[in-house]
């Protein structure tokens, strides 16, 4: 799955109480917030709804951030998001991939304060915005015939291209 060939992308910034959203635009060039998905404690992922708001938005593919240490190293988090994806992966036929998310959000707490925001009370809009970010370096890098991340494999299936 390449930024330029798969069409629109979603990109999912994973996190406790809230999963960021954005999209790609038709031509892999532009990427937008699209929102948030609320998380409760306790309950399964939001696996289903991730499916619904990506049929909705006409996406071809899933981008999700992989978080990282500073250092590069994996996390309990980590761990998690990979669990995620491959049960998204198993659950619908879009390729899925995982993409370093490490200082994503201070990105997008930056890019809201240069736009003259505050970021106060505004968590939501930070979790959409990183997703937003980790999908612009993912469009950027594919208009340079680059792919970041790694494919995520369903149990039981080959990798995905």
């Amino acid at each position: 799955m390449t930024a330029t060939s798969a069409g629109r992308l979603f990109a999912v910034d994973w996190g406790d109480k809230r999963v960021g959203l954005a999209i790609s635009d038709e031509l892999g060039m532009l990427a937008s917030p699209v929102g948030i998905i609320t998380r409760r404690a306790g309950k399964r992922p939001p696996i289903a709804e991730l499916m619904r708001q990506a049929e909705e938005l006409g996406a071809k593919g899933y981008i999700f951030g992989l978080p990282l240490d500073p250092g590069g190293d994996e996390t309990d988090r980590t761990r998690e998001v990979r669990e995620v994806a491959a049960r998204l992966a198993s659950r619908q036929p879009l390729p899925v991939r995982l993409v370093d998310e490490r200082f994503t959000t201070s990105a997008a707490l930056r890019s809201i304060r240069e736009q003259g925001g505050s970021t106060r009370g505004r968590k939501g809009d930070v979790d959409a915005m990183a997703a937003c970010v980790l999908l612009e370096s993912v469009l950027r890098a594919a208009s340079q015939g680059v792919e970041l991340g790694e494919p995520v494999v369903a149990a039981g299936s080959s990798p995905q291209a």
